[in-house]
């Protein structure tokens, strides 16, 4: 077994090495005007991104959380946390439940995604530019074990 002291000209590379693992470790802030985060969708008038169950679990762990909206309709439970619940097919009479500011973050969803890509494509199309619409709806959200409320 080799047991030499590493040399003086190895540590940095080393420190350079281990970075990056330790930043992935920390949740990401929720993205910021001009930032997205997930799988972006191109609609007519604008796009929307989809999000995965733990890219909303970062977005609503950081300090400017994004409103969150339950479109699914009937009514079979919110995702804990939830700020609004709004009918995918009435999303855009109810702008006044919505941010005016349209560069401020909003997801959207259902029981499993439809009814909040119906609504995250109306909103980008009314110039909505950071709209979110969680993959899988609050059935995956629930498939990972996390809070639901009123099931």
């Amino acid at each position: 077994m080799n047991t030499r002291p590493l040399s003086p000209r190895l540590l940095p590379l080393l420190a350079l090495m281990l970075l990056p693992a330790y930043g992935s470790a920390q949740a990401p802030d929720a993205p910021q005007a001009g930032q997205t985060v997930g799988e972006r969708v191109s609609v007519e008038g604008g796009a929307y991104w989809n999000v995965s169950v733990p890219e909303l679990q970062a977005m609503l762990a950081a300090d400017r959380k994004p409103l969150l909206v339950n479109t699914h309709v009937p009514f079979a439970g919110d995702i804990a946390g939830t700020d609004v619940s709004i009918r995918f097919s009435e999303i855009t009479d109810h702008l006044d439940q919505l941010p005016t500011d349209k560069d401020a973050a909003v997801v959207l969803y259902c029981r499993s995604g439809p009814m909040s890509v119906r609504a995250a494509t109306a909103l980008a199309g009314l110039g909505y530019t950071r709209v979110y619409s969680l993959v899988g709806g609050f059935n995956a959200w629930g498939r990972a074990g996390l809070p639901m409320v009123n099931p």
